[in-house]
């Protein structure tokens, strides 16, 4: 290896200790994934997840999830959760989401949400949900705080699923937290893993539930 690569190593590693220890980690017990299963990929997912349901998607960006969601999900209500503030997820891809589900939208099939996830949350009833997909930052802190905020709004059996369910994207240099942060809800809150996806060419995904 490089001088180089040994520099800038030495660089990172306080920085990312440092924020290693900031990402509790809890292992799942027995109970938490007696009925896992390991299936193909995210299409797969909204096969499995329950039709003509209330359901949410955090973390929209162009929409092009959100489209696969209402052909495959069919839900009789769906909410698009956004704050489209950054300088990727701009107000340039909330304009098109808007214009791309126009009819949809009129109908009111659709409802855009603009905010962030947390602060949305409270906007919506208790048990109104049957089922959720966050995508969002993929931090330990927000999804962490997603979860604990989005679980009283789920109905009965109702359940939450997401995406980036890895380590992080080391291209980009960014350690998630989703992994870490489902494990620790699951045990501290009794939900189980139900899915877990295992693609290669896209981030997995993960569903979960309360034990029954």
């Amino acid at each position: 290896k490089s001088n180089l690569y040994k520099i800038f190593k030495n660089i990172l590693k306080p920085f990312l200790e440092k924020n290693e220890l900031k990402i509790n980690k809890v292992d799942v017990s027995e109970i938490n994934i007696a009925n896992a299963r390991i299936i193909v990929n995210r299409s797969k997912l909204l096969e499995l997840l329950p039709k003509n349901a209330k359901i949410a998607e955090i973390g929209v960006a162009n929409g092009d999830f959100s489209a696969e969601i209402l052909a495959v999900a069919k839900p009789i209500k769906m909410h698009l959760i956004d704050f489209w503030g950054s300088s990727r997820y701009n107000s340039k891809l909330k304009q098109n989401v808007y214009h791309r589900f126009s009819n949809e939208i009129k109908e009111g099939l659709v409802e855009i949400n603009l905010g962030l996830s947390t602060d949305v949350a409270s906007s919506f009833e208790d048990q109104y949900f049957d089922w959720i997909y966050i995508d969002t930052d993929h931090s330990y802190k927000t999804t962490k705080k997603e979860l604990e905020l989005y679980a009283p709004k789920m109905a009965k059996n109702g359940i939450i699923a997401g995406h980036d369910f890895t380590i992080g994207n080391w291209i980009g240099m960014n350690r998630y937290g989703v992994m870490e942060a489902v494990y620790e809800f699951c045990v501290n809150e009794g939900w189980e893993i139900l899915f877990v996806t295992s693609e290669i060419t896209d981030n997995p995904s993960f569903a979960i539930r309360k034990i029954q």
